[in-house]
C-alpha cells in the first residue's frame, strides 16, 4: 500500500513537471512573440514623429530654396504614403525611402548658407536628428527581438510551442534599403 502512494505522488509530480514545463513552453513563445510587436510598435512610434517633424522642416526649407522642388515633391509625397502603408513590409519600405529622401534634403540645406543660421531650421534639424537616431536605436532592439524569436521558433521544442500557439512564420527583420546606403554628394 505504501508504494502504491509512494508512486501516486512520483507520477503526480511528473505530471506537474511536465504540464509546467508545457504551459511554460505555451507562455515563453507568446512573451517572445510580444516583444517583437512592442519594439515594432516602438518603430512606429518614433516614425511618426518624424512624419510630424517632416512638415516644418520642409516649410522652413521650402522659403529658402524654392527651386529644389523635387526633393520636396519627394518627402511630401512619402510623407503621404506612411499613412496609407497598412502592413510591416510597407512601412518599413517607406520609412527607408524617406531616410533616403531626408539626407537629400538636408543636402539642399548645405547650399543655402542664410538657412543654415536660421534658428528654426537648427532646431528642426536637431529634433529630426535626434529622432533619426531614436529609429536606429528602435530599428537595432526590434532586429535583436526578431532575432530572438525567430531562433526560439527554430529550436526543437521552440517550434512545437510555437506551432501550438500558431506562430509558425518567421518574423521580418527591418534592413536597410540599398539606396539609402549610397553615400551622398555633398558640393559645395
Amino acid at each position: 500500500m505504501k508504494a502504491l502512494w509512494i508512486a501516486l505522488i512520483v507520477i503526480v509530480v511528473v505530471v506537474l513537471m511536465i504540464g509546467g514545463w508545457l504551459i511554460n513552453g505555451l507562455n515563453h513563445v507568446v512573451r517572445l512573440d510580444e516583444a517583437v510587436n512592442s519594439a515594432w510598435a516602438q518603430i512606429d512610434n518614433q516614425l511618426q514623429r518624424r512624419n510630424d517633424l517632416i512638415p516644418n522642416l520642409v516649410n522652413t526649407v521650402k522659403g529658402y530654396a524654392a527651386q529644389e522642388k523635387d526633393v520636396f515633391l519627394k518627402v511630401t509625397e512619402l510623407r503621404s504614403q506612411w499613412g496609407k502603408a497598412d502592413t510591416q513590409a510597407e512601412k518599413m519600405e517607406n520609412a527607408n525611402q524617406m531616410s533616403g529622401a531626408l539626407g537629400r534634403l538636408l543636402l539642399v540645406a548645405e547650399n543655402y548658407p542664410q538657412l543654415k543660421s536660421n534658428q528654426n531650421f537648427l532646431a528642426l534639424q536637431s529634433q529630426l536628428e535626434g529622432t533619426e537616431n531614436r529609429i536606429a536605436v528602435e530599428r537595432m532592439r526590434y532586429n535583436r527581438d526578431v532575432k530572438v524569436f525567430n531562433a526560439y521558433r527554430r529550436t526543437v521544442f521552440g517550434s512545437i510551442f510555437a506551432s501550438m500557439r500558431g506562430l509558425t512564420q518567421p518574423r521580418e527583420y527591418f534592413e536597410v534599403d540599398e539606396s539609402v546606403k549610397a553615400v551622398p554628394a555633398v558640393k559645395f
